[in-house]
């Protein structure tokens, strides 16, 4: 029987389940650049480029190790355009009998495939690479009316025995160091460079193909500094555990101004599509904590994003598609200003954290969460245009990741499913965690008015506008206490500034 197995640009793991038990006398491996996956949203430069050249890189070693590849390029004259039509071709043409692939990662590319099987003799394939299976996270779901990670995330660390004691205990005594994570940064510490690839001729390819085929994408293609390979991407881990690791938990939701990377990994590039694994990073974090006594809120924090959050946002998406798409609780549709593309805006906390985005194809999750989305939902931003600007703007970004953390966590448009209280905030908490309003056009010291920052009257415009749904929270409980003391003049003050400042997008 001759196999046609599939991978997708997101899944190059040697150890993929598509691959197991591969006949490399008989089996053909399918890669395919198509453009329809570069359109459905206008993906970053740096993340086309990226995903093309790994790609490659990925095409080529399984050549080297004795594997028939056949591999699309974008400007093959042949190259039909779609997963569907490329995958049917490669059946017609080469006589296969039957096709396999590993699940993809989205609701959207699976109805394809889906809609394929009535015509092919496919197999879709569990994804291995995560440690919870949606089947066990299922399971976990069942009968519960609100799902929490932190739950969630002691089941996971229990079922690996990561940082856990000999009694069945968290070491250290707690879970979650997540109170010890919040120090502010000052410009007079060391900050690292990040890892820097050195581009070869397959990545000179690329982009060359990038700059022919995408100059009307969002973002800047150079300086192209991604690793490609897997070997590149353990260097960049490495890298991280070696400069950055230790100093990571006082400092992962602080913001500088002019530093984009911090003492942040930069790996869920490499985890997300599969050149790195999730567990063998985990480990590894772990043994530094024994070994090299890496403090524990820099470890607990580092590995809870991974076997916790991750595992978590990938389990509610496929729990809650594809209805998760139209969940709009808060019936927001705001247009997104323009700035959301240029970073021109007098806000220097949105111009800073949307410019990085422009020029990286990268942000932190504080700037993802507590600058531009914090914006985006106190605002009342387009549901669907914010996940579409999320999905299209970071190089990590595919829709089982994004839309739980954008429609979920950001904008809480599935009304609590996934967090039990939006993440809003006035511009005191943007001071706190960076210097990004030293610099800026607006005073953070004033509440209303042409000069004062914009988050602080949209903030406690949002929990006015909201009250009905939120009140009664009992996580903001206390704020509304706060508000319900402020007099009638405080109150107009803050709905005339904020629709002063919202009717520029209307």
């Amino acid at each position: 029987m001759k196999t046609l197995r599939i991978i997708l640009a997101d899944q190059l793991s040697e150890n993929i389940s598509s691959l197991h038990n591969a006949d490399k006398n008989n089996d053909v491996i399918l890669m395919m650049e198509v453009k329809a996956e570069t359109k459905y949203v206008k993906h970053h430069k740096k993340k086309i480029a990226f995903l093309f050249s790994a790609m490659r890189h990925f095409a080529l070693n399984l050549e080297q190790n004795g594997f028939n590849v056949r591999y699309i390029k974008l400007d093959d004259v042949n190259n039909t355009g779609s997963f569907e039509t490329e995958i049917n071709r490669a059946v017609k043409q080469l006589g296969i009998d039957k096709v396999v692939i590993t699940s993809p990662g989205e609701y959207r590319v699976l109805q394809i495939l889906k809609n394929l099987s009535t015509t092919i003799n496919l197999e879709i394939l569990e994804d291995n690479r995560f440690l919870c299976s949606l089947d066990e996270f299922n399971n976990y779901a069942e009968d519960k009316k609100n799902l929490r990670m932190e739950f969630f995330y002691r089941i996971m660390r229990r079922k690996y025995n990561i940082l856990i004691d000999e009694n069945n205990q968290p070491v250290g005594g707690k879970w979650n160091y997540d109170s010890e994570n919040r120090k502010k940064l000052e410009d007079s510490l060391f900050m690292p460079q990040p890892y820097k690839q050195t581009v070869d001729n397959i990545t000179t390819e690329v982009l060359e193909l990038v700059e022919n085929n995408f100059a009307d994408h969002f973002g800047d293609l150079h300086p192209f500094n991604f690793a490609v390979t897997r070997k590149d991407a353990l260097a960049c881990l490495d890298k991280f555990f070696a400069e950055r690791f230790e100093l990571f938990g006082d400092y992962q939701d602080a913001m500088l101004e002019g530093n984009a990377w911090m003492y942040h990994s930069h790996i869920s590039f490499y985890l997300n599509c599969g050149l790195l694994d999730p567990l063998e990073v985990v480990k590894k974090a772990e043994e530094l904590y024994y070994t090299k006594n890496i403090p524990l809120n820099s470890v607990e924090g580092f590995i809870r994003q991974i076997i916790g959050w991750r595992e978590y946002v990938r389990g509610i998406y496929w729990l809650k598609m594809p209805e998760f798409e139209t969940d709009n609780f808060l019936n927001a549709n705001l247009d997104l200003p323009e700035f959301f593309w240029t970073g021109d805006s007098k806000m220097n906390c949105m111009k800073q954290c949307i410019t990085e985005t422009k020029e990286n194809a990268y942000a932190h999750h504080i700037q993802r969460l507590m600058v531009i989305g914090n914006f985006s939902l106190i605002t009342g931003l387009s549901v669907e245009q914010v996940n579409e600007w999320y999905l299209a703007v970071y190089a990590d970004a595919y829709q089982w990741v994004e839309l739980p953390n954008v429609s979920g966590m950001i904008l809480f448009a599935d009304g609590g499913y996934l967090g039990s209280k939006p993440y809003a905030a006035g511009g005191a908490y943007i001071n706190k965690m960076s210097n990004y309003c030293d610099n800026c056009k607006y005073n953070i010291k004033e509440k209303t008015g042409n000069n004062a920052c914009p988050f602080n009257y949209l903030y406690w415009n949002f929990l006015i506008k909201h009250q009905d749904k939120f009140e009664k929270n009992p996580r903001m409980a206390m704020i509304y206490r706060t508000l319900n003391k402020m007099d009638a003049e405080k109150i107009t003050q803050i709905k005339d500034s904020s629709k002063k400042f919202l009717v520029k997008f209307e």
